[in-house]
């Protein structure tokens, strides 16, 4: 470029970015506490749509953000929550954010700069504060863009009754207060400490807020305040749910979407619903690799261009936008990697079909005889064992130098190493003759015993690549007190059969020609997941007894996984 081209670029560039104006404000709350927020709008702009972000993670972070819907013809806010970098007040995860929000709201459209219509955007944390708004119903408040996030707190910890271990001790060490000069221990020894509520003690310090998490494992009052489920339904509000499908987020993320688009009582509403299914976990969306896999190009989103068209549609109501196409859902297909669009998830034209679990009672291992068909047993077979060792549980992702316990991710991994193991059932299909094409939400049933009262049963959803990558592609898991309610457990008999369901979340794929279909069972996916004592003793005691596990399958027995399938498929 030349000289004179360069500085003449130089200064556009200055010129533009002088036009974004920003301003630090203060917005009271109702109990006298105030909150801290930036405010960016383009100097010349007197009157806009606003769009909100509240934030526990430093609203300064947002300025790229700001300047760039600043830009779009918005007024965007980013505010620190109440008890965080520069609000007032104290700090406790979701506790405030549903007045907040609503005040912070109320507070926006009486100021002459709002055209009186808001917005709010985010994910995680971020996302969940808006739902926790939009059930107080603030006025103004015209669209929402949650990502990745909940609208049931308690479903967010906990799946099939086992707690999301990691995830919660990791997300409350690093925002509880701690001691002055407080540092961390070793995390995988916290990890592996017993009783399970000594976790916080053992990474340093008294965490309450992970105590109380802890010592709630079924859907009891204490999580009332924190489940907006049955609110979503008398919302009058358009939202754009975005997730990937190794998120933790996902079945919530998914749920939410389905409950509004389905069971709104505003009919507008449920057309104002729109999906968008990526291949991503929680820090990857709109990218191309997640962990250890490359999904290619066409899995890269714009995820600013997709929410600008949204609040172009719901918050400036420009006609342009209207006339867009508006698919309601739009997922992508992993292993073909191609996107795709439906009018409602889980997509129409799919079929559940069972695939069973079918040995000659030993499966163990990657290298067992454990097959995956289309043919139920027409006779007995014999029930495949394995041991599950509190003490030396069944990792998540396999465990290297690189990658330690408390490494462990939820993305796509090679799960050849852990199926090495002999805690390990694996059940194969043989190589696929034709691409086997699948959408919607996957479930394993299994018939299944033990002899403790209690134990865990983990599932994985693999598709195995011909040079033998073992691709992860929906996991689940079951804790076995929990079987027939979350809310009144059960204690299991020694030997008894029983027949138990493991959701495995929301899940689309193509499974290629010459690939095969895999699934994992084992009696732990730790850290992701706690493990079970298999003793039913609760957090408080660090007794634990090896489960002797058993998976049936026979005639009257049938262990299977069920797939939503697309076209017949061949035994």
């Amino acid at each position: 470029m030349k000289p004179s081209l360069l500085l003449l670029s130089l200064l556009f560039a200055t010129s533009a970015f002088a036009e974004v104006k920003t301003e630090t404000i203060t917005i009271p709350m109702r109990d006298g506490v105030t909150l801290t927020a930036d405010l960016y709008r383009d100097d010349s702009v007197k009157e806009a749509p606003v769009i909100l972000t509240r934030t526990p993670y430093d609203r300064t972070k947002q300025k790229g953000t700001g300047e760039k819907w600043a830009k779009a013809g918005y007024i965007f806010i980013a505010q620190d929550c109440r008890g965080k970098f520069g609000s007032s007040g104290d700090f406790a995860p979701y506790n405030n954010e549903g007045q907040d929000g609503y005040d912070t709201i109320e507070w926006i459209t009486r100021q002459s700069w709002c055209s009186g219509r808001v917005g709010m955007m985010g994910g995680s944390y971020v996302g969940a504060v808006q739902w926790q708004a939009a059930a107080e119903n603030p006025p103004g408040l015209a669209a929402i863009a949650p990502q990745a996030t909940w609208s049931s707190f308690y479903r967010n910890l906990y799946l099939g009754g086992s707690v999301r271990l990691s995830l919660i001790a990791g997300w409350i060490a690093g925002n509880s207060p701690k001691p002055e000069g407080a540092k961390p221990n070793d995390f995988d020894k916290a990890l592996l400490r017993l009783p399970l509520g000594e976790v916080d003690s053992a990474i340093g310090w008294e965490m309450p807020w992970l105590d109380a998490f802890l010592t709630h494992p079924q859907p009891d009052g204490f999580w009332t305040r924190l489940d907006l489920t049955s609110s979503l339904p008398e919302l009058q509000l358009p939202a754009l749910h975005v997730v990937g499908y190794y998120d933790f987020f996902s079945r919530e993320s998914v749920d939410n979407f389905m409950i509004m688009q389905k069971q709104a009582r505003d009919e507008k509403t449920r057309q104002q619903q729109r999906l968008i299914l990526g291949p991503w976990d929680h820090g990857t969306v709109g990218k191309t690799k997640v962990a250890d896999v490359e999904f290619g190009p066409d899995a890269a989103v714009d995820l600013f261009a997709i929410q600008l068209d949204w609040f172009d549609r719901h918050l400036k109501q420009d006609p342009a936008a209207l006339a867009k196409p508006f698919p309601p859902v739009r997922y992508f297909s992993m292993g073909d990697n191609v996107w795709q669009d439906a009018q409602s998830w889980p997509p129409d034209g799919f079929k559940e079909t069972p695939f069973f679990l079918r040995s000659d009672g030993k499966a163990n291992t990657r290298k067992g005889n454990g097959r995956l068909t289309r043919e139920a047993p027409d006779q007995d077979e014999t029930a495949d064992t394995f041991r599950a060792d509190p003490a030396n549980p069944t990792p998540s992702t396999p465990i290297t130098e690189a990658r330690p316990i408390k490494a462990a991710v939820w993305g796509p991994v090679d799960q050849s190493a852990i199926e090495d193991r002999d805690d390990v059932l694996v059940y194969t299909s043989e190589p696929m003759t034709a691409p086997l094409t699948f959408a919607g939400n996957a479930e394993a049933k299994l018939h299944v015993s033990t002899d403790t009262p209690d134990a865990d049963w983990a599932v994985k959803l693999i598709d195995v690549h011909p040079d033998g990558f073992a691709q992860n592609i929906a996991r689940g898991i079951l804790r076995g007190r929990y079987r027939t309610s979350l809310l009144k457990p059960e204690l299991m008999k020694p030997g008894q059969v029983y027949e138990i369901t493991v959701d495995l979340g929301p899940v689309a794929a193509t499974i290629a020609k010459g690939h095969q279909l895999r699934v994992d069972i084992s009696g732990a996916d730790f850290p992701l997941y706690d493990r079970n004592s298999n003793t039913a003793e609760g957090i408080t005691s660090s007794k634990t007894a090896i489960a002797t596990e058993q998976v049936h399958h026979k005639p009257g027995a049938l262990s299977r996984i069920v797939l939503p399938v697309k076209g017949a498929v061949t035994p």
